[in-house]
């Protein structure tokens, strides 16, 4: 990933100084977001990353500006990197509606790994004030909870079938009949998608689009539930790029992570256009790992041919589209060894010289917020590329380099990034998870 003279650019006095000067001092105190909201203005999408999938400030960070921006700006949906269906029981709970009674109850249908990044205290407390804020407003200005990703095939199919048992049984045995061409592969979708790569088996291409164009059809009938009727179009859409996304990991990284990718942006634009149909525009704040919502065009990823939700939004929405980053130095983080392992308790190292993260440190302030409109004569030297941390379910620190670092150009990948030099784990509901604590090995930064 490049040379070692392209991983460390200079480090002048003027362009620490020149951040330092741009930086806005952040503290904890939800004041210290005003500048921020001040920056997003009348934006319909606000895109909230960050850098792992574990970090307490991230979390506590995106929810406090979450809160505020459905109090105060009249923000009608949280959507998060989760699937439709189990984030759809988060949904019911905080309109309250449902059989649950508590946040930790509603967040029961995160079960597939990394159950962690949802069953956990920080998001029991936020779903706990949407319920308690949603029963204080109208129903029309309630702020529902969505997910975008395309991982829950089987339950998903399920969905589609079950509400079509209710409204039109017919319309159900089809949906039976197509969707029981996965049924030779068992449960786990990667077993399909590796017999039709490998040609040992014919695709469910042409059954999945067939069930999605049906349920799309239905929009024209009579008196069913507009919401019930969109929630399983969404779950067809699902399968039937879960169907094609599992066959394109096999044909290469790009190409799986790309279906991914625009079937989020897609999801998220079906759901502004439902929830805007009887009123004005409705805006929506996203949830998702810097590498989706960081624009890809502004980093090596993109270079390679990677796309993604950020890129989408913007180039779909433009100015409507606001995101924000979130860098970190070192702490502690909830990560696995491996895919479909426990997360643990993980020292992460210090970040590397010539990375973002390593300059943020360098600034010497223990958090702060930089509006990218606002760099003033920081500028010129951050839109240099440098390296760029990126930590998701799993952290791999022997090959800390290679594993989860990239190129990019900060300032252009995001409207504002929030840094915290030492975080803190999340704090799982689970307990298998957010056992032990490692510390970095010695053998930074190499790990050999």
């Amino acid at each position: 990933m490049g040379s070692m003279k392209e991983d460390a650019p200079e480090v002048s006095a003027a362009l620490l100084e020149g951040i330092r000067a741009a930086a806005l001092p952040v503290s904890g105190r939800a004041s210290d977001l005003d500048p921020l909201i001040e920056s997003i203005g009348d934006a319909r999408f606000v895109l909230l990353g960050e850098a792992t999938h574990g970090t307490h400030e991230f979390y506590q960070a995106r929810a406090t500006l979450t809160r505020r921006l459905i109090a105060e700006q009249g923000f009608r949906a949280l959507v998060v990197e989760a699937d439709w269906p189990a984030a759809l029981r988060v949904d019911a709970f905080v309109r309250g509606n449902g059989q649950d009674t508590t946040a930790g109850g509603a967040l029961g249908n995160f079960q597939r790994f990394p159950r962690w990044m949802w069953r956990n205290r920080e998001m029991e407390e936020l779903v706990t004030w949407m319920r308690a804020h949603n029963a204080t407003v109208p129903p029309k200005q309630r702020a529902g909870f969505y997910g975008m990703d395309l991982y829950s095939l089987h339950d998903s199919m399920r969905e589609v079938v079950a509400w079509l048992d209710t409204v039109d049984p017919d319309a159900a045995q089809r949906a039976r009949e197509r969707y029981s061409c996965f049924d030779p592969f068992g449960p786990e979708p990667h077993v399909y998608g590796q017999s039709t790569t490998l040609g040992q088996a014919d695709s469910c291409e042409e059954q999945v689009w067939a069930q999605f164009v049906e349920l799309q059809r239905r929009r024209t009938r009579g008196p069913e539930d507009a919401d019930a009727r969109f929630h399983a179009e969404q779950n067809a859409r699902l399968v039937a790029n879960a169907e094609a996304y599992y066959r394109a990991v096999y044909a290469g990284r790009h190409e799986g992570w790309n279906l991914r990718d625009t079937h989020m942006a897609d999801t998220v634009d079906a759901l502004a256009a439902h929830l805007s149909r009887s009123g004005p525009p409705a805006r929506l704040v996203i949830w998702a790992h810097n590498s989706h919502l960081g624009d890809a065009r502004a980093t090596q990823m993109g270079d390679q041919g990677e796309l993604n939700v950020g890129q989408l939004l913007r180039e779909r929405h433009g100015a409507a589209t606001y995101n924000v980053g979130f860098t970190t130095y070192t702490g502690v983080v909830i990560a696995a060894h491996e895919w479909d392992e426990p997360g643990l308790r993980r020292r992460i190292q210090p970040a590397m010289s010539g990375s973002y993260e390593r300059l943020f440190h360098d600034v010497g302030m223990p958090a702060f917020l930089l509006r990218m409109a606002e760099l003033g004569e920081a500028a010129g030297g951050l839109h240099e590329r440098r390296l760029e941390r990126a930590i998701g379910v799993v952290y791999a620190p022997r090959t800390e380099r290679w594993s989860h670092y990239f190129h990019a150009n900060l300032p252009a990948q995001f409207d504002a990034v929030l840094h915290y030099d030492e975080t803190r784990a999340l704090r799982p509901l689970d307990s298998d998870a957010g056992r032990g604590e490692e510390d970095a090995p010695d053998t930074y930064p190499f790990g050999l």
